[in-house]
């Protein structure tokens, strides 16, 4: 059974930072690509980070150089430092796991970036 449980979020001021961070488990997580995907009210969830099993990360433009997805092979986890925070920013943020097209979701966590 996919477990992934997702932490970290919550309320950021702007320009401030946050560190989200996805255990995974039950999952081949060194060879599966793992990312992070947000929904703010009132829009579609869309892609935020993604990182493949030989590390090759890709970003939505909206966050390019201010965040930054790592993982480690070793303890499941994949990480994503928010750096900049912008109220824009605010939305649940999921954690995604695609195993050869097998894909797994965890519950979310949510960000809210407010003065």
């Amino acid at each position: 059974q996919v477990q992934l449980v997702e932490s970290g979020g919550g309320l950021v001021q702007p320009g401030g930072s946050l560190r989200l961070s996805c255990a995974a488990s039950g999952i081949f997580f060194s060879i599966s690509t793992m990312g992070w995907y947000r929904r703010a009210p009132g829009k579609q969830r869309e892609l935020v980070a993604r990182i493949t099993s030989d590390s090759t990360t890709n970003y939505a433009d909206s966050v390019k150089g201010r965040f930054t997805i790592s993982k480690d092979n070793a303890k499941n986890t994949v990480d994503l430092q928010m750096n900049s925070l912008k109220p824009e920013d605010t939305a649940v943020y999921y954690c995604n796991a695609d195993l050869f097209g097998n894909i797994y979701w965890g519950q979310g966590t949510q960000v809210t970036v407010s003065s």
